[in-house]
C-alpha cells in the first residue's frame, strides 16, 4: 500500500480543499489568515537571525543556505497547524476551472485573506521590533533586507515572485500527496528552501520583511513597501500560483479525474 496519492488523487484532493476555503466564514478567514501572516512571519524571522550571524564570501553563502533551511517552518505550520495564506489559496482557481466555486468566492477568500496575511504580519514584525530583540546586527541585516526588496525593478521583482508561487504552490501541492506528517513536512521544506535560496519574492513574507526593516530605521516609506514590492510581487505569485500551476495541472490531471 503507497503511503502517498497518485497525481489525480492530489488533484481531487486539492480541488475538495480549496472548495472547503470557499465557505469559510469571514471571522475564521481573518483568524486564520492573521495566524499565517504570523507564521511566515516567524520563518523570516529565523532566516534574519542566521544572515545577521555571518560574514561575507563563502560564510554568507552558508548562512543563507541554513536560513533558507529554517524558513520553510512557516508553510509547514500554516498547512499542519491550520491557517490561511494568500499564496497556496491561489490554487482555488483549480475549483474554479472545475464550476465547484464561483469567481466571487474565491475573490473573497483572497482579499480577506490576503488583508488578514498583512495584518498578522506586520503586527509581528512591530512586536518583535520592540522586544529587545533586534540588536545592531540583526537591525542593519533587517534595514538591508527592506532596502535591496524596494530597490528591485518591475520586470525582475514580476519574475522572481512567479517563480517563487510556482515553488509554493508545489510544495503545496506535494504535501497533499502525502498520507503522514512527515512526508508533508519533507515536501514542503525541499521547494520552499529553494525559493528562498534562490531569492524569489514571496508577497506575505515581504509584509514581514519590509515592514521590520522599517520599524528599524529603513529609509523606506510605506507607499515604496507597497509601490515598489508587496503590489507587484502579489500580481507575480498570482501569474505562478493561480495560473500556470493550476492551468497546467487541471489540464493533465483534472479532467481525467471528471
Amino acid at each position: 500500500m503507497n503511503n502517498f496519492f497518485s497525481p489525480v488523487e492530489i488533484c481531487d484532493n486539492m480541488v475538495k480543499g480549496c472548495n472547503n476555503k470557499a465557505k469559510l466564514p469571514i471571522g475564521k478567514m481573518i483568524v486564520l489568515g492573521i495566524f499565517a501572516g504570523v507564521f511566515i512571519g516567524f520563518g523570516a524571522y529565523g532566516f534574519t537571525i542566521i544572515l545577521a550571524g555571518a560574514g561575507t564570501g563563502f560564510e554568507a553563502t552558508i548562512a543563507k543556505l541554513i536560513g533558507a533551511g529554517v524558513f520553510p517552518v512557516g508553510l509547514m505550520l500554516v498547512v499542519i497547524c491550520g491557517a490561511e495564506l494568500f499564496t497556496g489559496n491561489n490554487l482555488m482557481t483549480l475549483s474554479v476551472f472545475k464550476k465547484e466555486i464561483t469567481l466571487g468566492a474565491m475573490l473573497r477568500n483572497w482579499g480577506v485573506v490576503w488583508a488578514a496575511n498583512l495584518v498578522g504580519s506586520v503586527l509581528l514584525a512591530f512586536l518583535l521590533s520592540q522586544s529587545g530583540l533586534y540588536g545592531e546586527a540583526m537591525s542593519a541585516k533587517a534595514i538591508g533586507i527592506a532596502e535591496a526588496k524596494v530597490a528591485i525593478p518591475f520586470m525582475p521583482v514580476i519574475i522572481r515572485a512567479i517563480f517563487c508561487n510556482m515553488l509554493v504552490c508545489l510544495a503545496v501541492w506535494m504535501q497533499s500527496g502525502a498520507k503522514d506528517i512527515i512526508g508533508k513536512i519533507f515536501a514542503i521544506w525541499f521547494p520552499i528552501m529553494l525559493f528562498v535560496l534562490s531569492g524569489f519574492e514571496h508577497s506575505v513574507a515581504n509584509m514581514f520583511f519590509i515592514p521590520m526593516g522599517i520599524f528599524c530605521g529603513a529609509d523606506v516609506t510605506w507607499a515604496q513597501a507597497f509601490l515598489n514590492n508587496i503590489i507587484p510581487v502579489t500580481f507575480g505569485n498570482i501569474i505562478g500560483g493561480a495560473i500556470i500551476i493550476p492551468v497546467s495541472y487541471h489540464f493533465t490531471y483534472a479532467k481525467k479525474a471528471q
